[in-house]
């Protein structure tokens, strides 16, 4: 168990500088200049945020493998075929806090599974701010051509004002 708390302890400070160092690049990477579309920008916020999920699933996934096929220091039970797929498999579902069940795990993985769901949960929260913030200051960026686009109001109102036999709009 000494050898899992360990592994998780490194787990955790690795996770958390790629997702740091990973958001620090989108930043940097982010055009500053007024003529690039702020869709760009928050695609390339939320391109990067997916990106550092997957580097860091991957990073809990090798940790399995390494665990379970390399060490035998654990093993899975249920549907895993011992293949490196299922290890990223297993690691989504324990990232994402899904849970299905079909796969889980014995001994020293589990200790690993269960910070893998607490730091996919803080992980997840850590991009949806930073997606937040970045739409937040690019979001006006829209400038007029929000203002032309019409309101989900004056849409409801057009949208019951076609019903001439009285049926309810949006």
């Amino acid at each position: 168990m000494i050898t899992a708390a360990i592994a998780v302890t490194v787990l955790v400070a690795l996770t958390i500088l790629v997702h740091y160092e990973i958001l620090r690049v989108a930043t940097a990477l982010i055009p500053e200049e007024r003529h690039v579309r702020p869709r760009g920008r928050v695609v390339l916020v939320v391109f990067a945020c997916f990106a550092a999920h997957t580097i860091e699933v991957w990073l809990f996934a090798l940790a399995y493998y390494l665990f379970v096929d390399v060490f035998a220091l654990g093993s899975f039970g249920g549907a895993h075929d011992g293949t490196f797929v299922d290890n990223i498999y297993f690691s989504v579902v324990s990232y994402t806090s899904l849970g299905f069940g079909d796969v889980f795990p014995i001994d020293n993985v589990r200790l690993i599974s269960g910070v893998e769901a607490l730091v996919g949960l803080l992980m997840i929260g850590w991009s949806a701010s930073f997606t937040y913030l970045a739409m937040e200051k690019f979001w006006p960026m829209h400038g007029d051509r929000m203002r032309r686009l019409p309101s989900a109001r004056s849409l409801r109102e057009r949208h019951a004002g076609s019903h001439k036999d009285g049926a309810r709009g949006l």
